[in-house]
C-alpha cells in the first residue's frame, strides 16, 4: 500500500502517543460542536481485505448472540468531514457481511447534524451515532436525556482481539456523575500550526511560552506586515478549545479544568483565569490577531494560513488531512501544543475525544451494541490511521512500520512523550453546548476588540449562572 505523509503523521506519533499517554491519561473527555469540521473530505483510499476483518471481529458476536439472532434495521448517523467517510463505508460493509440479517441504514456528511436534529428532538433517533462536528454536543445530549447509559453493559464487553473494551483505551471514556453514556473513538489534540519551511527560512523562533510567542509574532508582523495570528470566529470554540483549555490546565490543573466545564461559581473570577485572559488581551492589542476572523469559517481560516496570509493557526491533528487538496508547494506543517503557558513551563495538551454513542430511545439497541463492539478492534484502529490519518482511542495499535515520517511529526511525537516538554491535562467531561456558546460569544468580542477583560469576566459568570439555573 502507497502510504502518503498524510497518513505517516499520525502513525509516528500514535505509536509514541500511545506510549507516552498511557502513562498519563486516566480517565477523561472528548467534545462537543463542530469538531473535526465539514471541510474537505480528503479521506485516504486503501487495498484491505473485507473479508480479513470480518473473521478478525467474529468473536465479537459472543456477547450479541451471533449470526441470525442480531437482525432488523440498524441506523447509524455520522459525521463527516476531515477524518472522511472511507473508514465508515468499509467497517460498515464489514458488519454489513457479519451480520447478514441486519439492514443498515447510514445517515452521514457535513451537516448531518443539522439534518437529523428533528429526529432527536422528537424522540425519533437513530441507534448509533458519532458525536462530532458543526450542531453536536456529547455533554448536551447527556443533559438532555438523549444517550443510553453504557456504564454496566461496558464492564461485560469483550473486544474481538480478547481484551475487556472498558480497559482498551488509551483514554477513558467521559463520565456524569460517574456513568458513562459514550465510548471515545477518535482522539485528538489541539495545537498550534506553523509553516515549518517559512520559519526556517526567515530564522523565526519556534515558541516555547508565552513571551516567546509575543516576540515571535511581533517579528512576524514587523517583517511581513501580516497579522501572525488566526482562527474562526464562527466557530469560536476553536480558540477555546485549542488556546484556552491547555491554557487553563496549565495555569490551574485538572481541577479548574473540572470547574471550568461545570460552570463552577466564580471560575472566572480567579487569578488564574484572568491571567490567561489578559495574555488573550494582550495578543489583541498588539495587533496579532487578524481583526476580520469574526466572519471566517474554519475552512476560510485554514485556507488564509495555508496562503501565508496568518502564520499562527489552533486547530485539531485533522488539519493535514483536511486541507490535503489546498497545500501550496514548499509549505511544510509545522505544529506544537499552544505556547499561551507561562514561559519556562512545559507545554500543555488536553486530549480530545470524538465519541460513538448509542441512542436511549434506539429502536435496535441490541444490534446498536453489536455494532459498537464490532469497531473497536486492532484491526479497524489501524485501518483508521490508514484511512484518515488519525488515531483511533484504543491502545496497543502497533503502527510502528510505517516510514518516510516527516520532521515536524518526529518533533511532535518526541515533545507529546517528554513531560519535560508537554504536561498532559484532563477534563471529567467535555462542555456543554449551552455553556460554551455564550462563553465563545463574550470571547469573539475580547479578541475583536469589543470589550475588556473585566466585561469578558462578568459575561461568563453570568453564563455559568444561567447554566447552573440561577
Amino acid at each position: 500500500m502507497k502510504r502518503s505523509w498524510k497518513k505517516l503523521f499520525t502513525v509516528a506519533f500514535s505509536a509514541g502517543l500511545m506510549a507516552g499517554t498511557l502513562a498519563a491519561c486516566g480517565g477523561n473527555d472528548e467534545t462537543g460542536g463542530e469538531e473535526n469540521n465539514g471541510g474537505n473530505n480528503n479521506a485516504v483510499n486503501n487495498d484491505s481485505d473485507a473479508n480479513n476483518n470480518a473473521d478478525d471481529n467474529a468473536n465479537a458476536n459472543a456477547d450479541t448472540g451471533g449470526d441470525g439472532e442480531i437482525s432488523g434495521e440498524l441506523e447509524i448517523q455520522y459525521f463527516v468531514g476531515g477524518y472522511g467517510d472511507s473508514w465508515w463505508k468499509e467497517v460498515i460493509s464489514d458488519f454489513q457481511e457479519q451480520y447478514p440479517d441486519v439492514t443498515i441504514v447510514e445517515h452521514a456528511g457535513p451537516n448531518i447534524n443539522d439534518e437529523m436534529r428533528s429526529r432527536w428532538v422528537s424522540d425519533n433517533p437513530p441507534d448509533v451515532v458519532y458525536i462530532d462536528g458543526a450542531g453536536s454536543s456529547e455533554t448536551q445530549m447527556v443533559e438532555d436525556g438523549q444517550l443510553m447509559n453504557l456504564t454496566e453493559w461496558l464492564q461485560e464487553v469483550e473486544t474481538a482481539d480478547g481484551n475487556m473494551l472498558a480497559d482498551s483505551f488509551i483514554v477513558d471514556p467521559a463520565t456524569y456523575d460517574g456513568e458513562i453514556y459514550s465510548l471515545p473513538l477518535v482522539f485528538d489534540t489541539w495545537g498550534t500550526w506553523y509553516n515549518r519551511a517559512n520559519f526556517e527560512e526567515q530564522g523565526y523562533e519556534v515558541p516555547t511560552g508565552f513571551d516567546s510567542y509575543m516576540s515571535t509574532m511581533g517579528e512576524i508582523q514587523d517583517n511581513e506586515g501580516i497579522a501572525p495570528f488566526v482562527t474562526t470566529g464562527q466557530h469560536p470554540y476553536y480558540f477555546l478549545r485549542g488556546v484556552l483549555t491547555p491554557a487553563f490546565g496549565a495555569a490551574g490543573g485538572d481541577e479548574l479544568l473540572a470547574d471550568i466545564v461545570t460552570g463552577a461559581e466564580g471560575v472566572w473570577e480567579r487569578d488564574e483565569v484572568v491571567a490567561q485572559m489578559e495574555k488573550v488581551a494582550e495578543m489583541q492589542e498588539a495587533g496579532y490577531i487578524y481583526d476580520g476572523f469574526g466572519a471566517y469559517n474554519h475552512t476560510q481560516s485554514q485556507m488564509n494560513f495555508l496562503l501565508g496570509d496568518h502564520a499562527f493557526i489552533p486547530v485539531g491533528f485533522w488539519l493535514p488531512n483536511e486541507m490535503a487538496n489546498d497545500v501550496p508547494d514548499g509549505f511544510e506543517f509545522g505544529f506544537i501544543p499552544s505556547p499561551i503557558q507561562d514561559e519556562g513551563e512545559p507545554y500543555a495538551i488536553v486530549p480530545d475525544l470524538r465519541p460513538l454513542a448509542i441512542a436511549e430511545n434506539a429502536e435496535n439497541p441490541e444490534a446498536a451494541k453489536a455494532f459498537v463492539q464490532f469497531v473497536f478492534t486492532q484491526e479497524y484502529a489501524t485501518l483508521f490511521s490508514e484511512h484518515t490519518g488519525a488515531i483511533m482511542n484504543l491502545e496497543g495499535v502497533d503502527l510502528s512500520d510505517n516510514e518516510n515520517v516527516p520532521p515536524y511529526l518526529i518533533e511532535a511525537n518526541a515533545m507529546i512523550n517528554d513531560p519535560d516538554q508537554v504536561q498532559i491535562y484532563h477534563r471529567p467531561h467535555p462542555m456543554s453546548a449551552d455553556l460554551e456558546t455564550p462563553i465563545g460569544d463574550a470571547l469573539i468580542a475580547l479578541m475583536l476588540g469589543n470589550s475588556s477583560v473585566e466585561e469578558f469576566t462578568e459575561r461568563a459568570e453570568a453564563a455559568t449562572a444561567d447554566y447552573r439555573g440561577e
